[in-house]
């Protein structure tokens, strides 16, 4: 293996962290990257570090050390052996630093333009549409199916969810046949 490729681990989802302090335990080089996000609880917000790949721990290891990485508690599988299946340090360095400096990096959900979605908050939740555009905002095309108008709605894309078995709302459907 290169020393400036590393590996992915598949872990236990919500158990990223553990894994990490498992892995340091065993003097294993890794890397989870966190950012920070206010979150609300029901008496305060407080700021909690998150996984930016939820599910994923970047690790880095000699070929005797493969057991000891792979029975470590939390770990799911190692994904591949091939070099294609392995992350650059190039790229990790990068995300390293936009961390550190403070750029707004977040999960993103892998939104498509034409992906079917629910708005998940605000007036408009429940209501189902399609991706149209892809900016600062994500624009959804919905459809008053009264009248068979469209309308669109910019949102953030964190307020959607993608849709594979789309239940559509008995007033406002979206229609991908919208000419927007």
């Amino acid at each position: 293996m290169q020393s400036g490729s590393w590996q992915v681990l598949h872990v236990l989802s919500n158990h990223e962290k553990r894994v990490a302090q498992h892995l340091e335990v065993r003097s294993l080089e890794h890397y989870l990257p966190l950012y920070t996000q206010r979150v609300r609880w029901t008496d305060r917000t407080v700021v909690a570090s998150r996984p930016l790949f939820t599910g994923y721990v970047f690790v880095r290891f000699a070929p005797q050390n493969r057991i000891s990485v792979i029975s470590t508690p939390g770990v799911l599988r190692l994904l591949g052996d091939q070099e294609s299946d392995m992350v650059r340090d190039e790229d990790l360095v990068k995300i390293r630093s936009g961390l550190e400096t403070g750029m707004p990096l977040r999960p993103h959900p892998g939104i498509a333009v034409g992906t079917r979605v629910r708005v998940c908050g605000g007036v408009f939740a429940g209501v189902e549409g399609y991706v149209s555009e892809l900016r600062k905002q994500c624009r959804v095309i919905v459809t008053l199916s009264a009248v068979r108008q469209c309308f669109s709605l910019e949102i953030g894309i964190d307020e959607l969810f993608v849709l594979k078995n789309p239940i559509a709302e008995p007033r406002l459907n979206a229609l991908p046949a919208c000419g927007y």
